[in-house]
Order: C-alpha cells, then structure tokens, then sequence
C-alpha cells in the first residue's frame, strides 16, 4: 500500500507578489503531530489574550481599606431641597458611613441644617453629622438673629456660618443675575457693622466662619475682622472656583490671616466641558493646579470637601475619591491627604 502523502500546493499571496513555499513531505502521524502541536499554540495564544482583555475590561476588585476612611466631607449638598439632589440626608450618610467617611458638614443655601444634622445622627450615628446656616436672603441676609437661632437648636450641631453664597452682590454682578446683592462691605470699604454683629456671636459660641461666594478681596475683609472678632475658625469658601478664585498670593494671605482654604471635588468636574450644562459657566480646577497650591502653602492650610450632592454628578463619596486619588497622583502625599482630609476640618468643627 502507498503511504499516505498530502498534496503539495503552490499558493500565491493575497496581492500577487510570488508564491508561498511548497508544503514540506511528511507522513500522516507526522503531520497529525504537527496539527496538534498547532492547535495548541493556537489555543495558548488565545487564552493569553482573553485574560489580557478581561484585566483591560472589568475594574479592579474593592480596595481592602476605603481610601477617604476617617475623612470629613466640609461641603454636602444633599434633599430636600430646592435644586435636584440625588441623595436625602439620610442616603447621603448611609453612603459615607458605608465608605468609612467620619463626618460630613450639610450645607443648604436657604434653609439653616442644624435640625437636619440632628435627624441624620438619631438615624445613622456612626456619621458626624454638622450643619449650619447661609446668610442668603431666604434667611434674612446678615441676619445676626438667623445665627444666634441656627446655634442653639437642639443637639448643638449647628457649627458652621457661611456668608452669602448666590445673593452675594459679587456672585450676582459675576454672573450677570442682578444689579446688586448683600454686601458685607460700606462705600467706604470697611467691614458692616451687621457682619461684626455676626462674627461676634461666631467667636462666642467657636462657630466656623465661611466666606461664601465673596470676592478675594471681600473674603479677605471678612477674614480679617473675624481674627479681629476673637474668631479662630475661619474657611475660605472653595477658594478656587470662579467666583472665588484666590491667586497664590492672596491664600497666602488668607494663610496668614489663620484662614484655612476649602478644595473641592466638583472643581475637577467643572468647566466648558462638563457633562452638565449649569457647570459649564465656572472655571473648571486642575487637580494639577491644586496640587501646586498645597505645595506653595502648605498643606495644614488647607481643607477638603466635594461639594456634591447634585443630580447628575458622581456621588460625595465616589467624587472623594476621585479628588483623593487624583492629588496622590500629583505627588501630594497620604498624610497631607490626612492633614487636609480630617485634621484640619475636624479642628474647625471638633477642636
């Protein structure tokens, strides 16, 4: 019987140039040898590449430790209220109580949080709820009697005082929303005497003073006659964003003054391209550009906080983490992350 022999072929290649070499003589065992040598290979390679494209394509596992664990969050937005929140308070501290944040500030442009802020620690009290109030028009302005109330509401967790956010005649003029606004300043430059009125009920009772949507030089004014008030609890209101926007020399200023400077979350997210129309009118904040600030201040000036709650924006704690991971990745450091991230504000708020 004639062995069995495979047909020799001279093949072209796909374009026409030449011909592929004979195919080499071999006998059957020989060439099912070399078959299953191929489909093994074959098989290898493939295996290689599906696990190579399940790492590219599924995130990575949990982290074993929450990487904002025992941080403050100074700046929540969260329902009810009269802008879209994703969160009521008590989802909200559900969330940060899952991700092992300690304590959250609620902040509110027309309503005080302090009651809420009580509700949010009788429903989950393994987080450190503090609310506070804004001196917008909904509350009266710079309404010394809308602080005295916020403060003694019960269970003392009314700690912080923010000055005019939105209504502020900065913000409003800024952005083109009205004439004018609540000042904190005279024709003449100095500090109202209603806003000393303020700071003076801040200073006794160890309130946190937050400078709102005030302009550098306003915020600066105000900084200064809260020290001069006995104030020793005093943070520039995310001191990066547009309406804000301290230059380098002047958070140096601020720093000098005992003024800590908020970073916030949102700012990474905000700017011509963000994926929400109302955020596309402010300045977005490289993470690059804070990162430069802490570096030229120092960090035990500074504050963190994410400023989130809104609808349609990753939640606070996803966007703490974002704003975490994104400094370490500008070569800020854990403890300063620390610094900023819990010692600071719990000094504000606890010390």
């Amino acid at each position: 019987m004639r062995p069995f022999r495979i047909p020799r072929y001279r093949l072209t290649s796909c374009c026409g140039h030449g011909s592929a070499p004979a195919a080499p003589r071999t006998g059957r065992r020989g060439f099912l040898t070399m078959t299953a040598a191929g489909v093994a290979g074959l098989a290898a390679t493939l295996r290689s590449r599906a696990a190579a494209a399940q790492v590219r394509a599924f995130p990575p596992p949990p982290p074993a430790v929450s990487p904002v664990e025992g941080l403050i969050d100074f700046h929540l937005h969260s329902a009810p209220d009269v802008f879209g929140r994703a969160f009521d308070d008590e989802e909200a501290a559900a969330l940060y109580r899952d991700n092992a944040i300690e304590a959250v500030v609620m902040k509110n442009h027309v309503v005080p949080t302090a009651d809420r802020a009580w509700f949010a620690r009788k429903h989950l009290p393994a987080v450190k709820a503090f609310g506070g109030v804004v001196l917008n028009a909904a509350v009266g302005g710079i309404n010394p009697d809308a602080v005295q109330w916020m403060w003694r509401m019960q269970g003392g967790f009314g700690r912080v005082v923010w000055f005019p956010t939105f209504d502020a005649d900065h913000h409003v003029k800024h952005f083109k929303d009205a004439p004018e606004g609540i000042k904190v300043l005279g024709p003449d430059g100095n500090v109202l005497r209603a806003v000393r009125d303020v700071l003076k009920i801040c200073a006794q009772q160890k309130l946190v003073v937050c400078t709102g949507h005030l302009s550098p030089a306003e915020a600066l004014a105000v900084a200064r006659a809260a020290r001069e008030a006995g104030c020793d609890r005093i943070a520039i209101t995310h001191s990066q964003f547009e309406v804000v926007n301290l230059s380098l020399e002047e958070m140096k200023q601020a720093a000098a003054i005992g003024a800590k400077m908020e970073i916030c979350a949102m700012g990474p997210l905000m700017g011509p391209a963000a994926h929400l129309s109302w955020m596309r009118s402010w300045r977005q904040v490289s993470l690059k550009e804070s990162a430069d600030r802490i570096n030229g201040v120092g960090a035990e000036h500074f504050l963190l906080a994410t400023d989130l709650g809104q609808t349609g924006n990753p939640s606070p704690p996803d966007g703490y983490k974002l704003l975490v991971a994104g400094l370490l990745a500008e070569g800020i450091t854990k403890d300063q992350i620390r610094q900023m991230g819990r010692e600071v504000p719990g000094r504000l708020l606890m010390g």
